[in-house]
């Protein structure tokens, strides 16, 4: 095919066609011809992406096409009726790309929280540099369960989640840096490490195992994920493959996006029973079984749902009707 001919003969045809699609209130004859020119100018793309692959004038009908079908069946789609697939299909496909990444970030950060407490626990010059004996005590005995008990739960449930979001939120928006989300983690394994060494330091360990249990177990899951998610979005910049960069960016953002919304849900769960159980007066065994089966219900969202959505194809983007036909590659 001679690129340069089929443009010459086709380019007055386009340009009535680009006419037609700028129309406010196109009449009943020029919606028919809109779209006998729609199908006319489709097989041309066609062609041209078979013979020459992508060209700028393919790039060009490509635009008009978009635009059309813009104009033929842009009406948006109600978002009620977008959001089963959104939790059924697009949200656990995304957070089921992230499983071995999630799981790497929390050994990293499990043990860098433990070297931490380690460290600061063994060295009296570590832990005195937090403060004084008296008021590492005080943190020790009361201040640290107090926590959860001196303001009012639904309070300290709202405030614990808009705080843990806005964490999760960073790691991924801020992903692309591939520095952020990594400050972030260990600057919370390096809190979580600190209050360890304390509590353990004045024998108070059992108090801090217990009460981070019931909520930790959801919230850091959440946070490790999120992290996951700004690391996947960095890698996506650094090794994009066979794709451009923007290409690959784009996706990755796109279906790395819809983790960030979840995680506010999830993170809402984990504030509840920060809020609502973590510091009632019920039996551990109970507090740590809420957590427990909170955390069990993300994970069968994450690894099977989600495992079930990425072998029937999601990979928690959005559809090619909505982003456009990606182009062919290969890899």
């Amino acid at each position: 095919m001679d690129l340069d001919a089929l443009t010459a003969a086709r380019r007055e045809e386009w340009a009535r066609f680009d006419e037609l699609t700028r129309v406010r209130r196109p009449t009943g004859a020029e919606v028919d011809e809109l779209v006998t020119r729609y199908r006319a100018a489709s097989a041309d793309l066609a062609e041209m992406k078979t013979s020459a692959g992508r060209t700028p004038q393919g790039d060009h009908v490509s635009t008009l096409l978009a635009r059309a079908r813009l104009r033929l069946t842009g009406a948006p789609e109600n978002v009620l009726r977008q959001l089963p697939r959104f939790f059924s299909l697009q949200l656990p496909a995304a957070l089921y790309r992230l499983r071995w990444t999630t799981l790497a970030v929390a050994v990293a950060f499990v043990a860098v929280a433990s070297l931490v407490a380690a460290w600061i626990a063994r060295d009296p010059v570590a832990l005195a540099s937090l403060g004084s004996e008296a008021q590492l005590e005080y943190y020790a005995d009361e201040e640290f369960a107090g926590y959860y008990t001196e303001n009012p739960a639904a309070v300290f449930a709202g405030t614990v989640w808009t705080n843990n979001a806005w964490i999760a939120a960073q790691c991924v928006l801020f992903g692309i840096s591939g520095v952020w989300p990594i400050m972030v983690l260990v600057q919370n394994a390096v809190g979580v490490g600190t209050a360890a060494a304390v509590l353990f330091a004045f024998d108070a360990g059992d108090v801090f195992v217990l009460y981070i249990l019931p909520h930790g177990l959801l919230e850091l899951t959440s946070i490790f994920v999120a992290g996951a998610a700004g690391l996947h979005i960095f890698w996506a910049w650094i090794a994009p493959g066979p794709r451009s960069r923007g290409e690959a960016l784009a996706a990755a953002g796109r279906s790395l996006a819809a983790v960030a919304v979840g995680l506010v849900l999830v993170l809402l769960v984990a504030g509840l029973i920060e809020g609502f159980v973590t510091g009632q007066p019920w039996p551990w065994p109970v507090k740590i079984g809420i957590g427990a089966l909170a955390l069990g219900g993300f994970l069968f969202y994450m690894l099977y749902v989600g495992g079930r959505a990425a072998h029937a194809g999601e990979t928690g983007d959005l559809t090619e009707y909505e982003t456009g036909t990606a182009r062919l590659v290969a890899g």
